[in-house]
Parts: C-alpha cells; sequence; structure tokens
C-alpha cells in the first residue's frame, strides 16, 4: 500500500484492516546491521570487546556483558497515541511479535544475582515486523550512562582494568554520577524500570517531527529489596522468579517516550532532560511465555540499538554506531563459537 494513501489516515486505515482480517500490501526489506566502514570505529569496536574479556573472562557463546540473561517472547500494542508519534508500522498495527531478553551485568555469564556488579540491569525488546525484518528497544535500570563516546567508554573500563578508576572519575563528571547513583535490588526483573536513554527522532506519517527518549515503565510498579532482604535470596532468585511469575500472568511493561523540547541535547547520552518534559505512552509490550532453547536462542539474536525503520532514526548521538557495532562484533563472535 502506497504512504501516500496513509497519509492523515494511519490509524483508521490499519483499523479497518485489522477488523476485516486483511493485510495491507507491503514490500518488507531485510533488516541489514552493517558493519562501519570506518577503520577506527572498527578498531575501537574490537579494543572494547577485547577489554571486556580482559575485565570478565573468556567465555565463548556469551555476551561480552549482560552474558547472563533469559529470553520471552509476547506483543506490542499500541495506543492510539502511537501513530501520531511515528510512521513505525508496528506502531499503526493492532499488535506485533516481540522478543524480550533480561539480562544482568558484567561478561560473567553465572553471576550471582546478589552481586552488586550486577546493576545496571537490561532488558531488550525486538518489534518482529516480518520476517528478518525488526526494530529494538535497548535499555538498562539506571536513567543514566557514565560516557559520551566510543572512546571514552574504552578508556572507562580501560582504567577499570588497570586499577586507576578513581582518576578517571574525578575526570568525568558523568560516569562519577553514575557510578554513585542508587542501584538497588528489584524484587523481580518484572518490578524494574529500564531506560533506553539514546534520543532518536520520530516522524509521523504526516512530517511532524519529535524527539524522544524511551523507557520501559513495569505495569506491576517499581518494587526493590532492602539490604537485608538482598542478603537472604539465592544466587539465583530474580532468574527462579520469571517463570512461575509468566506462569500466573503476563509480564508488561509500558512504553513511554519523554518528549524533548527546543535547546535540550539530543546527541548526548549523558545530558539528562528536565523532569517535567512531556510523557507520550505509546503501548504495551505483553510479554507470556518462556522462549524456547532459551541459551541457544540468546546466543543467536543480536540486539541494535539503531532504530533502521520507517519513522525512527538516530537523533545524531556519536555513541550510538559504536555501540552497533560492538553489539555486531560480539554477537558474530558468540554465533560462531562452539558452545554456550
Amino acid at each position: 500500500m502506497p504512504a501516500l494513501s496513509l497519509a492523515g489516515h494511519t490509524r483508521s486505515v490499519y483499523h479497518l484492516i485489522a477488523i476485516k482480517g486483511l493485510r495491507p500490501t507491503r514490500h518488507w526489506h531485510r533488516t541489514i546491521m552493517p558493519l562501519p566502514s570506518d577503520p577506527q570505529l572498527l578498531s575501537l569496536s574490537e579494543n572494547i570487546i577485547t577489554q571486556f574479556g580482559q575485565l570478565f573472562g573468556d567465555h565463548p557463546g556469551h555476551r561480552a556483558v549482560h552474558a547472563r540473561g533469559l529470553m520471552l517472547s509476547g506483543t506490542f500494542t499500541p495506543t492510539p497515541t502511537a501513530a501520531s508519534i511515528s510512521a513505525a508500522p508496528h506502531f499503526a498495527r493492532a499488535s506485533t511479535p516481540v522478543t524480550a531478553r533480561f539480562s544482568t551485568s558484567t561478561g560473567i555469564p553465572n553471576i550471582p544475582d546478589t552481586d552488586p556488579n550486577t546493576q545496571p540491569r537490561g532488558l531488550a525488546v525486538r518489534f518482529n515486523l516480518a520476517e528478518h525484518v525488526h526494530t529494538d528497544i535497548i535499555g538498562h535500570s539506571t536513567p543514566l550512562f557514565p560516557v559520551s563516546n566510543g572512546q571514552d567508554f574504552y578508556d572507562l573500563f580501560n582504567a577499570i582494568a588497570n586499577g586507576k578508576a578513581p582518576e578517571f572519575l574525578a575526570a568525568h563528571p558523568a560516569a562519577a554520577k553514575f557510578v554513585q547513583y542508587p542501584k538497588p535490588f528489584p524484587v523481580s526483573l518484572a518490578t524494574e524500570a529500564y531506560y533506553a536513554l539514546h534520543a532518536y527522532k520520530f516522524t509521523n506519517a504526516q512530517g511532524a517531527v519529535v524527539f524522544g527518549r524511551y523507557s520501559l515503565v513495569p505495569v506491576a510498579g517499581a518494587h526493590y529489596l532492602g539490604d537485608e532482604e538482598v542478603k537472604t535470596q539465592s544466587e539465583s532468585f530474580l532468574w527462579d522468579e520469571l517463570p512461575g511469575r509468566i506462569a500466573k500472568a503476563p509480564v508488561e511493561f509500558k512504553v513511554v517516550l519523554q518528549i524533548a523540547e527546543e535547546g535540550d541535547v539530543t546527541d548526548d547520552i549523558t545530558v539528562q532532560w528536565p523532569e517535567d518534559r512531556k510523557m507520550i505512552e505509546l503501548g504495551i509490550v505483553s510479554l507470556d511465555k518462556m522462549v524456547e532453547e532459551n541459551a541457544k536462542e540468546q546466543k543467536k539474536i543480536i540486539y541494535d540499538p539503531v532504530p533502521r525503520v520507517e519513522g525512527i532514526e538516530s537523533a545524531g548521538d556519536p555513541l550510538l554506531e559504536v555501540r552497533a557495532s560492538v553489539y555486531l562484533m560480539g554477537g558474530r563472535g558468540r554465533r560462531a563459537a562452539p558452545h554456550a
């Protein structure tokens, strides 16, 4: 269906299609996550992956960071407002299948859930638009990020590896703020909020543009354990709890977009926007099933922080391409490993 025929009528047209049980004719292009052509970016990405290995050890078949995880599947259902923000297809459909992965920090696949180094935790959500066509949201459980570019990211972990973290933090206020920010243990991975942090440019069917940042807000509410409660938990309490929770009811998150105003910085992940910025709910992610052959699927999937979909694009953050490069290079190495 030509895009022009949907101008001004995106929601109503797709709503009619859903009612009639039909599907729009659309020629999908396979989502491509390319390696960058910049040799400096490739070298930096390789150095970052190597640095992770030096810090966390060699664990073939696992992620260099956020190695411990669990995958679930479900659906995304948009709000009526979503299509007015972006022409992205999952904002216009009645629903879209999703594949999500919860994770904890470090590259250690068996790190105990009670270890403070598991924080911040992560949640990545893939919106499956068609076969081999998708877009992702990748968030972590702290509304801050320590650095604004790839070189500083490498330098941070290099400083940690060489016992020079205090010097790095003294010279990088955003990193110091990130380290000092409270990171309590959640009751469940389902009672934690996750922040995508990068700003993106959203364009709707009429060409109107806004800039915004995603967050994934738990429908069950954010609930945390006290320090003494953490001491009584098992080393896998978060992973043990999740399957039982899913068996009773879906785990749900609101997809919320914080809207930038004139003058807000959109190309620096370390710069927060004022709390009074408008928040728009785009829909609900509902996770109701554990993914079969979980370890195999975790090894295979490579989440992508670059949207690569109509209606959503980078706002110019230089760290975005670095992350995508690291994820792709790390993912290729993980897939090539003989076992996980």
